[in-house]
């Protein structure tokens, strides 16, 4: 467990390095992706709320590149792994049969008591023919350790999941805040933003008018920025606490933990998600 002085400090989020394997990165999502930069006039790169969600998160990194080829079938043969060279610790294998393709991350993860991780697909980073299974994992207090799954959606078909490619987000989240929420319906008069909304639509309407006549400022910024500035229509005055740029921190040396004496012992889990594989997978 914790000790109450690493309790009381900020979150944390660590991960302890397992000793069958090596250490894979564990980075910070950046804020771009390929295909943003190549739309049209870089549109999506306009997209705040497309930015602020690439960033949210850690991303775990794919370590050597290997192609899929799943058959259709549901045991765990029809799903067909080929790494380029001699594989190093083999962390991507075929477990659960029905075209699942699984990553065993060697990390035993820790957040603060409380808090969950969400461990996802990396953000607006897809790949034809495979997506990713979100799952949420109490990393307060599971000595499991947890498998990243993606799921082949096209038979018959080669995927590649090249070196440096994203494998997995992870996303902490406090556990019991979203149960907090108390969702309803209610008309837009009802609201105190009602008039600001009714500006903001205007706004809008007439500047995707001007962007039509040639010569106009609209035409020439191609662009409103009232929400990547954090401002409402006709004022400069900036919202509070508004973000157009995440900063998370990179993964450092965390401090060592004191021994815990224990009054029962806790082997391996070896049940679902959470398998860990032998020391040596060849």
């Amino acid at each position: 467990m914790h000790s109450k002085e690493k309790d009381a400090a900020e979150p944390y989020l660590t991960a302890y390095r397992l000793p069958w394997a090596s250490g894979i990165p564990i980075v910070p999502a950046p804020v771009r992706r390929e295909w943003m930069s190549g739309t049209q006039l870089k549109y999506a790169g306009r997209c705040l709320p497309l930015l602020i969600g690439n960033q949210s998160g850690w991303w775990v990194l794919n370590t050597q590149s290997f192609s899929v080829r799943w058959n259709g079938g549901d045991s765990v043969a029809d799903l067909d792994i080929s790494y380029e060279g001699v594989p190093q610790d083999r962390l991507a294998l075929s477990h659960f049969g029905h075209g699942i393709l699984t990553f065993y991350l060697p990390y035993l993860f820790r957040t603060p008591p409380g808090w969950n991780l969400l461990v996802r697909g990396p953000a607006n980073f897809f790949k034809d023919g495979a997506s990713p299974l979100d799952a949420v994992v109490e990393t307060d207090w599971a000595v499991a350790t947890f498998a990243m799954n993606w799921k082949i959606t096209r038979p018959d078909v080669e995927i590649s999941f090249p070196a440096g490619d994203p494998i997995v987000m992870l996303v902490p989240q406090r556990r019991g805040d979203l149960e907090l929420f108390q969702p309803g319906h209610a008309l837009l008069e009802n609201t105190q933003d009602a008039h600001d909304y009714q500006c903001w639509a205007q706004s809008r309407e007439e500047f995707a008018q001007e962007m039509t006549r040639p010569g106009t400022q609209a035409a020439a910024e191609g662009w409103q920025r009232h929400y990547m500035r954090g401002t409402h229509p006709g004022t400069a005055q900036i919202f509070p606490g508004h973000q157009s740029r995440l900063h998370l921190r990179g993964f450092a040396d965390a401090p060592v933990e004191k021994p815990v004496t224990r009054t029962e012992s806790h082997g391996p889990s070896r049940s679902g998600d959470s398998r860990e594989p032998p020391p040596s997978q060849e």
